[in-house]
């Protein structure tokens, strides 16, 4: 083989190979971006944790929020339908549960209730972190089952073809099953919420709506 043949298969080795490498850097790039569209949360929400929680007593159930100082004080007070959860730098008891439930020990935060719409089937809870700066607005969507909201800092509107609530700082609202909604920031200040969608869980937890405008009343 000539010095002019050799030097010629060499260029066409290297070709070759930085082909190779640009077509694995290709498929790379197309995996991560699939697997940030799978694992991209909704908007505003920040964080989300599920617990199955089977049938549901048909009997006029509520939200109990209690804080503890520590993670272990939290789980030697959890007991059925309840699940411990950190979030906005606090250790909360989070459990669904009746009218006036007692717990030996915590800081009691909030009963929210009744929750409506329970069916015979088995639930799910997803609690979520959600915040957004002031002006900001959820897509429109509904749920399978009710979602309750319980805030912290700034103000929540949520808009239905009902009308509009508003939540402050220290308030709760409820959207009942199946109603479109759109949430938004109201305010000065960023908001902080944390929320609770309870769905049949043969259901997924969230529909996108495209049957229904909101009238703009939750105003920034």
């Amino acid at each position: 083989m000539t010095r002019q043949r050799r030097a010629q298969k060499a260029r066409t080795i290297v070709a070759w190979s930085l082909m190779a490498i640009v077509v694995s850097a290709q498929a790379l790039g197309a995996r991560l971006q699939t697997s940030r569209r799978a694992h991209r949360r909704p908007k505003g929400m920040l964080d989300s944790r599920r617990q199955s929680l089977g049938q549901l007593p048909q009997t006029p159930l509520f939200w109990h929020l209690v804080n503890y100082p520590t993670r272990a004080a939290a789980e030697a007070a959890n007991g059925p339908r309840g699940t411990v959860i950190e979030a906005f730098e606090k250790i909360w008891l989070s459990t669904i549960a009746e009218a006036g439930w007692q717990v030996p020990s915590g800081v009691r935060v909030a009963e929210i209730g009744p929750i409506p719409g329970i069916s015979n089937e088995p639930y799910t809870a997803s609690y979520m972190e959600s915040g957004n700066t002031a002006g900001i607005s959820s897509d429109i969507h509904r749920h399978d089952g009710p979602e309750l909201f319980y805030t912290l800092m700034g103000k929540l509107c949520v808009e239905t073809p009902d009308g509009m609530k508003i939540a402050h700082a220290g308030e709760s609202t409820i959207a009942p099953p199946g109603v479109p909604m759109r949430l938004t920031n109201i305010g000065a200040e960023q908001r902080r919420s944390f929320v609770l969608v309870l769905h049949e869980t043969a259901k997924p937890r969230a529909t996108p709506v495209s049957d229904w405008t909101p009238k703009g009343l939750c105003k920034p």
